[in-house]
């Protein structure tokens, strides 16, 4: 099958760089209500039968234009959601958001283990993925999108697809609405597709 995994809009946190990761978060702005309204289009030739998302609104309100274009629901599963920051909640330093990336990176790296503060750790985030992951491979469709968010697909592909190790989710931005096509299922995944996007 092919899971298509797409981050989703712009909000009101992204543009402050503020680290904002609790449940359900804000919504979009208005240029990540536009990047959302874009997604049916760059998505167009993709045979897509089930659209998912995670528990945060911003996700939710990403899928919705493609979903409407389907005239599919999406399903929103937790175990998509962001890289919970602990501690570090609503931070905007420089001090904060370098510990977030410093401890993503190294998780991304291969030491899974390492403590987010007050946070989860990196195999707790691949583990709930792996769930919902499995759960849409298992399911049967050919093509399936999920909507989530940039740490969490970065570390996913990362540890899951098999053609990609660490260099290139650490490298590769990953912008508001990008996105990244991995096609496998449960046993393995190969990243076929990664595009940065606009955001």
């Amino acid at each position: 099958m092919r899971l298509i995994l797409v981050r989703h809009g712009q909000t009101p946190s992204n543009v402050i760089g503020s680290l904002d990761t609790v449940v359900p978060g804000p919504g979009l702005t208005d240029l990540g209500l536009a990047q959302a309204a874009a997604v049916p289009a760059r998505l167009g030739a993709e045979p897509i039968e089930a659209i998912f998302a995670s528990t945060h609104v911003r996700t939710q309100y990403t899928a919705e234009p493609l979903a409407a274009a389907r005239g599919l629901d999406v399903q929103v599963r937790a175990g998509l959601r962001e890289l919970a920051a602990g501690d570090l909640e609503g931070r905007t330093d420089p001090d904060a958001v370098g510990q977030f990336f410093e401890v993503m990176t190294s998780w991304i790296q291969g030491d899974l283990d390492a403590p987010m503060p007050g946070g989860e750790s990196g195999r707790e985030v691949i583990d709930r993925f792996d769930e919902v992951a499995h759960e849409i491979a298992d399911s049967g469709v050919g093509t399936a999108v999920a909507f989530s968010h940039g740490g969490a697909i970065r570390l996913w592909a990362a540890a899951r697809a098999r053609n990609l190790g660490s260099a290139f989710p650490l490298a590769g931005h990953l912008g508001n609405t990008g996105v990244v096509i991995l096609s496998g299922d449960a046993s393995g995944w190969d990243c076929e597709f990664w595009d940065p996007a606009p955001g």
